[in-house]
């Protein structure tokens, strides 16, 4: 039995609502999954009038109409947003407001099981703060909303090379002072369980130093030897893969040349600028931790070209592959 996952509208002044046609018209993503598209239907449809795709959707207004029994795609519509009210390309409270409701109703659906597993298109952070966000960023928002008290992380993606944060969306100057032996730990051993949970039997994992060229013995900053090598080692003693830290100006070379799985970076653009550049038209976010696989093209929101039908498809199509491989994996073991 398929999974049924959870297409979340993006942001409806950004490209989400062309990706989402994009997709739809991919006939691999038509049959991998029983698709339900959680939307204020005017916004897919200003995404078909861009791209000139018109994807055949089955059209309901509530959850209790959902049919997949002839292959269709279903569009729950969420009337949250008229398009014609948001300009593309600027930073819009409706637009914020309508994804946290759409986003909101996703992770109802998967908390009462009716869909295994979700996949959002891009959303704006700032429109998501001004229309009430009230956290640091839409995984804390999404864990909140689920009342989830487990830990949660983000992941980046591409082509198989996973990237873990110990710090995230904080100020750089912050970054020091919050590294912790027991929040690296808990970091490399949340790396570890998400791996698995996503098919990697032992994945192997690196973890990066925090200061160049890893402190030089203490030259350049004591973290890697006060906390971060201390932290190593008590995840190896947890029978967890992991070495370091290493500089991460070589580190996600080992990754790419495969000699490990997972890079744990200990702030937020050591890891990203680095695995973007290794692809970005590949990549995908994984918001680990939460009780449901979500994911979400590692790309934002793509105001410089909404509208122009130039949005590449390719990252939401392995965001949507990669939610529905966790969706089934979960369900395996769920037996």
């Amino acid at each position: 039995m398929k999974a049924t996952i959870a297409l979340v509208q993006g942001d409806a002044a950004g490209i989400g609502s062309e990706l989402l046609a994009k997709l739809l018209d991919d006939d691999q993503v038509q049959t991998r999954a029983n698709i339900l598209i959680v939307s204020d239907e005017r916004v897919f449809r200003t995404g078909c009038e861009i791209t000139g795709l018109s994807p055949s959707v089955r059209v309901i207004s509530r959850i209790d109409d959902m049919d997949f029994s002839d292959g269709l795609p279903n569009l729950l519509d969420v009337p949250v947003v008229d398009p014609q009210d948001v300009p593309l390309g600027k930073v819009s409270v409706a637009a914020g407001g309508a994804v946290l409701q759409c986003f909101g109703k996703a992770l109802d659906l998967a908390q009462a099981g009716t869909v295994d597993g979700v996949c959002f298109m891009p959303f704006n952070k700032e429109a998501m703060h001004r229309a009430g966000l009230g956290a640091e960023d839409e995984l804390q928002w999404a864990k909140k909303h689920l009342s989830y008290q487990g830990h949660v992380g983000e992941f980046n993606v591409i082509d198989g090379m996973w990237n873990a944060r110990v710090t995230s969306h904080v100020p750089l100057r912050d970054v020091a002072d919050l590294l912790t032996i027991d929040r690296i730990v808990a970091s490399i051993a949340f790396a570890d369980l998400t791996m698995k949970e996503a098919g990697f039997d032992e994945p192997r994992i690196a973890v990066a130093a925090l200061n160049p060229h890893a402190g030089d013995g203490g030259q350049m900053g004591r973290e890697e030897i006060d906390v971060i090598t201390p932290a190593v080692e008590r995840a190896r003693e947890l029978k967890i893969l992991a070495d370091g830290p290493f500089p991460s100006d070589t580190l996600y070379i080992k990754v790419r040349d495969g000699q490990y799985d997972c890079a744990v970076s200990m702030f937020h653009d050591q890891g990203q600028i680095a695995i973007k550049l290794l692809g970005f038209h590949m990549g995908v976010t994984v918001l680990g931790g939460l009780p449901v696989p979500v994911t979400t093209p590692a790309h934002g929101t793509a105001f410089d070209i909404a509208g122009t039908n130039s949005a590449r498809v390719e990252p939401s199509r392995r965001a949507f592959m990669m939610a529905c491989d966790m969706a089934d994996n979960l369900r395996r073991v769920a037996g």
